[in-house]
């Protein structure tokens, strides 16, 4: 349906840049990493990414639905850290704000588009993810 390139140059202290021009940006790692911080990180884009894509999950299992997704948000952490095959992982922890369901519809929703989202799909099973309902 759709295939997304870019190109990393620098790795983490470089820049990354999209094919079509729309992505152009400076790459540095964080100061909780030793960098100096003075530009975006893999972690920051990854959250972006999840928290867009999975928004638009909810949205289209919430329109299937008919529910009102009215003030809905997605707010993505992503963690890095040694995992215990002496690389490094990720972990995630989304919080989505539905305020104008009942908690039982928000979280079968919620439970819907995490089967739906190709970020779930993609993370389950490799890596932890959370999902916080409020």
């Amino acid at each position: 349906m759709y295939v997304a390139e870019a190109t990393a140059h620098g790795g983490r202290d470089g820049f990354v840049t999209s094919q079509d021009g729309q992505l152009a940006l400076k790459v540095a790692m964080p100061p909780a990493l030793g960098g100096d911080g003075n530009g975006t990180n893999p972690e920051q884009l990854f959250a972006a990414g999840f928290s867009a894509c999975f928004h638009n999950a909810l949205v289209l299992v919430g329109r299937r639905a008919g529910l009102d997704l009215s003030g809905s948000t997605v707010a993505a952490k992503v963690g890095i850290g040694p995992n215990k095959r002496h690389g490094y992982g990720l972990a995630v922890a989304l919080s989505v704000s539905l305020p104008v369901l009942d908690e039982e519809v928000a979280a079968g929703l919620v439970d819907a588009a995490h089967e739906v989202c190709p970020y779930s799909n993609a993370t389950r099973g490799n890596i932890e993810v959370t999902i916080l309902l409020g």
